[in-house]
């Protein structure tokens, strides 16, 4: 390798280029080098000179330092939600998202305590193991575990991180993905990133569920590259999205028989699920043929198109809380200062207020943090403390256990 920052991690490049979403030789063009010169960077091969890897930095919109740091282990392989369209190098920049969004949740959870992963165990290694009726029990778990009744969810967000699911929703600029789910090694906790580009509050709903389904029923499976196996958990996270938002116990006392697209647009603002999935939860629940959905699916492209329904917006997308939570947490009670964090990340102002589900300009123009009154933060003298950039800081807990 030659003279310069040897300290840049060519791993650290190579994610922060995924994120951007830009090529070896649009990177080149920003910093003012050859395009071969970036491989080598990515390689280390080669190191940039001080000055250039100011450029570097600045050209990636994070600090110097965090090029620097050792690569944290990498989150499982996601599993996306997503069209067969989606291209390589879109997934590349969501899973990179990802991995940021654990680094952050891992960089906090040094000075706070996530809620416990609480979910259905299940042991599958294969989609062929999987049945409809292993699908509707483990749903139907999920809401007892998370004591959610057999009636409409009000908050599917604040239920799936009270359950110790860590979920982020941001504008992605890739329509043919919303959303992917991984596990985090080094919490312990699932991660799912959703697309908010759409602003569809019931579409959001859907994919945070169907995303909830690929954690608890396929886990224990490698993600499926071949079509046909990618397709098959596709349609199992479906069936246990809509057994999750739509139990069959008291969902379908509610449908009158046949359907009609009126009737299923009152129940859509009750459930906060679109007609196009109660439609297809009572085809799963043999309530509609496969004739009637047909019909139905027409009448329905007919009347609205094959996109938007009517009420779409009378719900507001929900929002994630937790990693918000944490951060005005830390600043509330003193142990980190507000325009201390992003430095603290490593990580650009503006990454951290969109992963963390933050305010724009939350650190250029911080607001007054209320607490709210679901949120106790609690000091113990036997709570260890520990060092931050030489000061003292101590760890408190963000929710009750």
């Amino acid at each position: 390798m030659t003279k310069g920052i040897n300290e840049l991690q060519p791993a650290r490049l190579e994610q922060a280029l995924s994120a951007r979403g830009l090529t070896k030789g649009q990177l080149a063009s920003l910093v003012d080098v050859a395009a071969s010169t970036v491989t080598k960077w990515c390689k280390g091969d080669q190191a940039p000179e001080a000055e250039t890897f100011e450029r570097l930095a600045s050209a990636l919109n994070v600090r110097t330092e965090w090029l620097t740091r050792p690569m944290l282990q990498p989150v499982s392989a996601p599993l996306f939600r997503s069209n067969a369209s989606a291209l390589k190098a879109a997934r590349a920049k969501l899973e990179a998202r990802t991995e940021w969004a654990q680094e952050i949740a891992v960089l906090l959870s040094a000075h706070v305590d996530y809620p416990k992963v609480n979910l259905p165990q299940r042991n599958f290694q294969d989609p062929e193991q999987i049945n409809d009726t292993d699908i509707e029990a483990a749903a139907e778990e999920c809401r007892k575990l998370w004591q959610l009744g057999n009636g409409p969810i009000h908050d599917l967000a604040l239920a799936a991180e009270s359950a110790g699911i860590i979920v982020v929703r941001e504008e992605t600029e890739i329509s043919a993905i919303e959303g992917l789910s991984s596990w985090s090694p080094l919490l312990g906790n699932p991660i799912v990133l959703l697309s908010a580009d759409k602003a569809n509050a019931f579409r959001s709903r859907f994919d945070l569920a169907h995303e909830i389904g690929h954690l608890v029923l396929h886990k224990h499976i490698p993600r499926a590259d071949e079509r046909d196996r990618y397709n098959q958990m596709e349609k199992q996270a479906h069936r246990f999205a809509g057994a999750l938002l739509l139990p069959a116990e008291t969902f379908a006392t509610e449908v009158r028989v046949p359907p009609n697209l009126d009737n299923l647009l009152i129940l859509k603002q009750r459930w906060g699920t679109s007609v196009a999935a109660m439609m297809m939860r009572l085809h799963a629940l043999g309530l509609l043929s496969d004739d009637e959905k047909l019909v139905l699916f027409k009448r329905r492209s007919a009347r609205w198109g094959s996109k938007a329904e009517p009420g779409d917006d009378k719900w507001k997308p929900e929002v994630p809380r937790l990693l918000r939570r944490t951060v005005e947490l830390l600043i509330n009670e003193g142990v980190l200062p507000t325009e201390g964090i992003p430095r603290y990340l490593g990580f650009s102002p503006g990454d951290v207020e969109k992963l963390c589900g933050l305010r724009d300009n939350y650190f250029s123009t911080p607001a007054e943090v209320v607490e709210l009154a679901t949120l106790r933060a609690t000091r113990t003298p036997t709570q260890p403390v520990q060092q931050l950039n030489g000061e003292r800081a101590a760890v408190v807990s963000i929710f009750r256990k």
